[in-house]
């Protein structure tokens, strides 16, 4: 994923894109969206902002990643960021994934779907180093992590992250400590840098008003927001996501979709998304995994997936679409 250098805050010169520093400023923006203007304009604000916000975040600490030699270049325009080949782990006599295999691009964002028990979140904790297969081959950026040991895995974590339907967040911390965190681990940053790029990343994910908390006193959905603010914090180029919508509202789960678009969009990041809801995964899919009693019954694109004469994916379509009658 590119980087771009950011030189806000050095007074009086342009960014890395040509931009004047006294350009309107996110506070700026904010209050342009309390005045009364038409609807199309406070979009364009709101759109403004949110890249000026993914732009930062990335750029703060760009100078101090060093370069990986096996990155870019036209001779790996082609190859997946993640790939899974011929898959297998079972526990003890039952056979969780049998033969596995998908690809994800740069950018793309693939959905694994399937019923409660399938081994979808097995994938992700696979792909992480969480588990061991038992066969098969796992890559990550042309890396086979599978003969990995921890400490290699631990680079790879740095470069793709996972949101746990938990959240994972560290509970004696507040929310703000707890997206700081991977900032001070990584090093290189000033504090008045972290504490700006914490601010960045809660307006991000819609959550400002949760900093001073702790993350017992957040509903599910406000700690799904914040444990994806604390993921972006670590600049990752690729984010795990783990029943994002599970036991949230239909408004958040709304609104974590969209959080996911844009930061495809505006960051480039590649996704993987965990659901076993369809319409959820209609909303972001580039690609769909569906998972039925271990084995992969299909893997391809959206329209391909909605179009599957397997009779397997044809019930789950069928299931996710029946509406209960009212009575």
């Amino acid at each position: 994923m590119s980087r771009h250098k950011d030189n806000e805050g050095q007074n009086g010169q342009a960014g890395a894109h040509g931009r004047p520093q006294h350009e309107q400023s996110l506070a700026e923006e904010l209050t342009d969206l309390q005045t009364d203007i038409p609807v199309t304009d406070l979009e364009a604000a709101a759109e403004t902002a949110n890249a000026l916000i993914a732009e930062a975040v990335f750029a703060a600490a760009a100078e101090n990643r060093p370069a990986r030699a096996d990155q870019g270049g036209p001779d790996q325009a082609g190859e997946p960021y993640i790939q899974f080949r011929d898959v297998t782990i079972s526990f003890g006599e039952r056979k969780i994934l049998d033969r596995v295999s998908f690809h994800v691009g740069r950018g793309q964002t693939l959905c694994i779907l399937g019923r409660s028990g399938v081994g979808k979140s097995v994938s992700l904790r696979i792909l992480l180093g969480f588990l061991k297969a038992d066969s098969g081959s796992v890559r990550v950026d042309g890396e086979e992590i599978t003969t990995m040991g921890e400490r290699e895995l631990q680079g790879v974590r740095k470069r793709v992250t996972m949101v746990f339907q938990n959240g994972a967040l560290f509970d004696s911390l507040t929310v703000g400590e707890n997206i700081a965190f991977p900032l001070r681990e990584q090093g290189g940053l000033a504090e008045d840098q972290i504490q700006q790029l914490v601010t960045r990343l809660l307006e991000l994910v819609g959550a400002s008003d949760t900093r001073e908390r702790l993350p017992s006193s957040l509903s599910t959905g406000q700690r799904r927001c914040v444990a994806i603010a604390r993921a972006l914090a670590a600049q990752p180029e690729a984010i795990l996501y783990d029943e994002p919508t599970t036991m949230v509202d239909p408004i958040m789960g709304h609104m974590v979709a969209d959080l996911i678009q844009r930061l495809k969009h505006q960051l480039g990041l590649t996704s993987i998304v965990v659901t076993h809801d369809m319409r959820f995964a209609a909303r972001l899919a580039d690609l769909v995994l569906f998972l039925d009693a271990g084995e992969a019954r299909f893997f391809g694109t959206l329209e391909e997936f909605q179009r599957c004469p397997d009779g397997a994916v044809q019930r789950f379509l069928t299931l996710d679409s029946y509406v209960i009658p009212q009575v």
